[in-house]
């Protein structure tokens, strides 16, 4: 079970995700200490292994930087649960092997609720409030991806195979 870190706003980007004044390392640890610190100065500290971030529409708008999903990944983050994302954004955290979930119905989610992902067959259990969330799973390919530890290991493993 993960608990739920709900920024209620869309547009979250990716200067609110990892500020660029912390863009001088790749060091996953290093920027998990300052990931979403402009939005939520106490996300860092509040935050556990497994949890969830939920937002929004258009999240990870902005410039295109890797480091966003590092940021998140690297707070031991499981997913990123949001309305959209932004396209580059998206595509940034399946090459990097990290799991999104779109879905219209992130109101059913609030802040502090304890959640379960069934990535394989898109449902979200909000085990707090009862409600279930179905959405659409990311199709094979991407999940393929992902399980592969991301785009570069993915070619590594098709390369050997």
């Amino acid at each position: 079970m993960a608990k739920a870190h709900k920024y209620d706003r869309d547009h979250i980007n990716t200067d609110e995700i990892i500020p660029a004044r912390y863009l001088n390392t790749d060091d996953e640890q290093e920027l998990a200490k300052h990931c979403m610190e402009d939005l939520d100065a106490e996300f860092v500290k509040k935050c556990q292994a497994g949890d969830i971030i939920v937002a929004g529409e258009d999240f990870g708008c902005g410039s295109s930087r890797e480091h966003a999903v590092w940021a998140i990944r690297g707070a031991n983050v499981s997913t990123v649960i949001a309305k959209s994302f932004a396209r580059i954004f998206y595509r940034n955290a399946i090459d990097n092997g990290f799991y999104i979930i779109e879905t219209p119905d992130v109101d059913k989610i609030s802040d502090g609720d304890e959640i379960e992902v069934d990535f394989e067959n898109g449902l979200i259990k909000n085990v707090t409030s009862g409600k279930d969330i179905n959405f659409e799973p990311l199709p094979d390919f991407a999940r393929e991806i992902i399980n592969n530890g991301g785009l570069l290991e993915h070619i590594k493993k098709a390369t050997t195979d």
